[in-house]
């Protein structure tokens, strides 16, 4: 097979439980136009503490996309594919990009049959906190790190966790993917409504949506609270709002279909990440913010993780857990809607500029053929 490819066009597998979601498809499309013969396996379903979330075939042009049974769906250590072999061994890729924390036991298992046809290897990482895991998965992340060939970080953090923990190997940062803006974009006219505020995301603490139900709880005037997602916390917030009397301007709207997602943008007017770190978690990227962006909707975040890299100068950053000033942030933009329309325009050239799919996908295509060189 070998590494020196001219002329030949390159075939990639991918192994991505994420790429189930529809609107990750479009980075799949784009990768393949870029001349790569692109094959993703993809389970069925994936589980988390969200809910079960199906396989959407969306964008689904110019490259193959393939569902494999999975063993242990929804635990992230452990889950791994049954047939694995046989696929990489019918497609002969020459790459396998293996879109896996190198510390899960999809990851060594992938590695170890890509190895076996002398395929070049890839992992993706959002890893942002130097962790030491206990056995088997410390030796599974060391034996992924001593034989892929490449890495790819989410963000500039997490390459600089990694290489921390000795990895010397090329690496580059490169988010997982992309915002489509031909789907994400501003609507053509804005209605008439109480000025909206958004939370799209897994109601989990960490996230602190909690923290955002206080904060509009001291807001006056008109306005509206949206919340999208599912979790744990669901009951909770319910509780707090219905105490804090306010249950006529919060709205929980469940999950949807992603297709959808880009509809729902156009209800609000500002959407708010109100993160908090912890000891075993920090903000990865925060993949809302930029969709809300590319919707003409302002951005919020605290300054956990990843969050202020992504926004940069085109949203408002607030010191994690200081619900006062969420709030005060939240009534300065309820009362000045020529500061709304500033930063909606920052943000659109912010992605436009940073974060489309085409862009990921072409570097993404840079990475591939690096490797093969």
């Amino acid at each position: 097979m070998g590494t020196g490819l001219t002329t030949e066009r390159p075939r990639v597998l991918m192994l991505s439980k994420a790429c189930v979601v529809g609107i990750y498809q479009r980075k799949l499309e784009e990768i393949a136009r870029n001349n790569i013969d692109l094959l993703v396996l993809v389970p069925e379903f994936w589980r988390d503490e969200r809910g079960t979330t199906p396989l959407e075939r969306a964008y689904t042009d110019g490259y193959r996309l393939e569902t494999i049974d999975m063993r242990f769906n929804g635990n992230f250590h452990l889950h791994h594919y049954l047939k694995l072999k046989e696929k990489i061994r019918a497609f002969r890729p020459h790459i396998v990009h293996i879109d896996e924390e190198p510390y899960n036991l999809a990851s060594w298992q992938a590695l170890y049959h890509a190895r076996r046809i002398k395929a070049k290897t890839v992992f993706f990482t959002w890893q942002n906190i130097a962790r030491t895991y206990p056995l088997p998965f410390r030796l599974g992340e060391r034996y992924v790190l001593k034989n892929v060939d490449y890495a790819i970080a989410g963000t500039q953090s997490a390459l600089e966790v990694w290489r921390e923990k000795g990895y010397t190997k090329p690496m580059t940062v490169i988010p997982q993917f992309g915002t489509d803006t031909t789907l994400f974009k501003p609507p053509e006219n804005r209605p008439d409504r109480p000025f909206t505020i958004g939370y799209v995301g897994r109601l989990i603490e960490e996230k602190g949506v909690h923290l955002l139900v206080e904060a509009v709880s001291a807001l006056d005037g008109d306005w509206a609270l949206r919340i999208l997602g599912g979790g744990p916390m669901l009951d909770f917030l319910r509780e707090r709002v219905r105490q804090h009397g306010i249950e006529h301007k919060v709205y929980f709207d469940g999950q949807i279909p992603s297709m959808q997602v880009p509809d729902y943008f156009h209800k609000l007017d500002v959407l708010a990440l109100p993160s908090l770190t912890r000891p075993n978690w920090k903000e990865q990227f925060g993949r809302v913010i930029t969709e809300a962006m590319a919707s003409g909707v302002v951005v919020i975040g605290s300054d956990s993780g990843a969050i202020p890299d992504v926004i940069g100068e085109a949203g408002v950053i607030v010191p994690e857990g200081d619900v006062n000033a969420l709030a005060t942030v939240l009534s300065q933009l309820q009362s000045d809607r020529a500061l709304v329309a500033h930063l909606s325009l920052m943000g659109l050239d912010h992605v436009e500029n940073h974060y489309t799919h085409q862009q990921v996908a072409a570097d993404t295509v840079n990475v591939y053929r690096e490797m093969l060189r």
